[in-house]
């Protein structure tokens, strides 16, 4: 089984295609990095215009680089939720025309399901180390932070454990990059800047650390550095590498803690990290220490399947296609995921 998958729920255009077994025939991302960066963060309207300029050339280099066309596909897969509203909606409203005019089955995907089923892609020919089915996952990125249990590949085999009662991880990154006047993503050059600090020098403080839930909570750290830079100015040289370094330990400390707890309690041995923050190599290390640590098995996909792609979203959208599933052409997007939450955004006790 061939499928097309479409993604368009954020700042990337992406057309991938993918076989029922994962193995990634092509894979095409075209990037509003650049578009975006003047304004420090995503503009939605720019984002569904420049979405729309780009969903037909992807697609088609898509197919070019796989050697394939639409007629050799067996379904297409489109992300459906959760995004931004004008983002998604190219998205699906392409992969509906295409469906119509090819008569190919069309199902929609859940990004974060597509983020958690990352894991399973094969690149390069290579088959890559895979947990197995149910594992603990952590999906971080910049507007989605929560940990999960994945007992199957369908929306339906996944149960949030715990998620963020406010900014997501990638969100806090981007924002205190902001502050210090390190522009946009910030997320890439905090670690790089971190990689030749010293975490120790900052008494950054780590978030909700003490708490027994699995919940995350990423807004005080990032007003702790902000008023450090209002009181004292944004630092440079190695105190901006320091104050980096030890803003990325304590993110970095509470997500992996939280996501070993949740394995240990459940007694999962298989930890996934998901989702553009886990291409963080602080992030990354200090995961496969800990896990080590503990004798459990961490698995995290390269870079190219951590940050958005439609890789991914091909895979979810074949194992709903194996699985006999299909969507109608009355297929409609969401800004939300479906996944049932288990964390209530704000303050306050639970």
């Amino acid at each position: 089984m061939r499928v097309l998958g479409l993604e368009s729920s954020c700042d990337e255009t992406a057309a991938a295609i993918v076989d029922a077994d994962g193995r990634v025939l092509s894979d095409v991302v075209r990037s509003q990095i650049a578009l975006h960066a003047a304004w420090g963060g995503v503009v939605p309207e720019l984002a569904a215009r420049d979405h729309l300029r780009a969903v037909v050339p992807v697609t088609r280099e898509a197919c070019r680089a796989a050697g394939l066309e639409l007629a050799d596909l067996d379904g297409l897969a489109v992300t459906v939720r959760p995004g931004l509203a004008g983002a998604l909606l190219v998205g699906a409203q392409f992969a509906k025309a295409l469906a119509l005019a090819t008569n190919k089955p069309l199902v929609g995907v859940d990004h974060l399901v597509g983020h958690l089923l990352a894991v399973f892609l094969a690149r390069g020919g290579e088959a890559p180390r895979r947990p197995g089915f149910p594992f603990v996952a952590l999906v971080a990125s910049g507007g989605h932070t929560a940990i999960y249990r994945v007992a199957g590949p369908l929306e339906r085999d996944v149960e949030e454990l715990g998620g963020t009662r406010d900014d997501a991880a990638g969100e806090a990154f981007d924002k205190v990059a902001k502050a210090l006047g390190l522009g946009y993503p910030g997320g890439p050059v905090i670690d790089r800047l971190a990689s030749g600090g010293d975490a120790s020098r900052f008494a950054v403080p780590t978030p909700m650390q003490r708490d027994a839930s699995l919940e995350l909570s990423f807004s005080g750290v990032k007003t702790w550095i902000a008023r450090l830079v209002e009181r004292e100015g944004a630092p440079s040289g190695q105190a901006l590498a320091d104050l980096c370094a030890s803003f990325q330990r304590a993110v970095v400390g509470v997500l992996v803690d939280k996501t070993t707890r949740a394995a240990r309690g459940l007694g999962v041995r298989d930890v996934v990290l998901a989702g553009g923050v886990a291409s963080n190599r602080g992030l990354r290390a200090h995961a496969a220490e800990r896990c080590a640590s503990l004798g459990l098995e961490l698995f995290v996909p390269p870079p190219a399947s951590c940050t958005d792609n439609a890789a991914m979203i091909a895979y979810a959208g074949a194992a709903r296609l194996v699985a006999g599933e299909r969507d109608e052409l009355s297929l409609s997007i969401e800004p939300r995921s479906r996944i049932p939450r288990a964390t209530v955004k704000g303050r306050g006790r639970r």
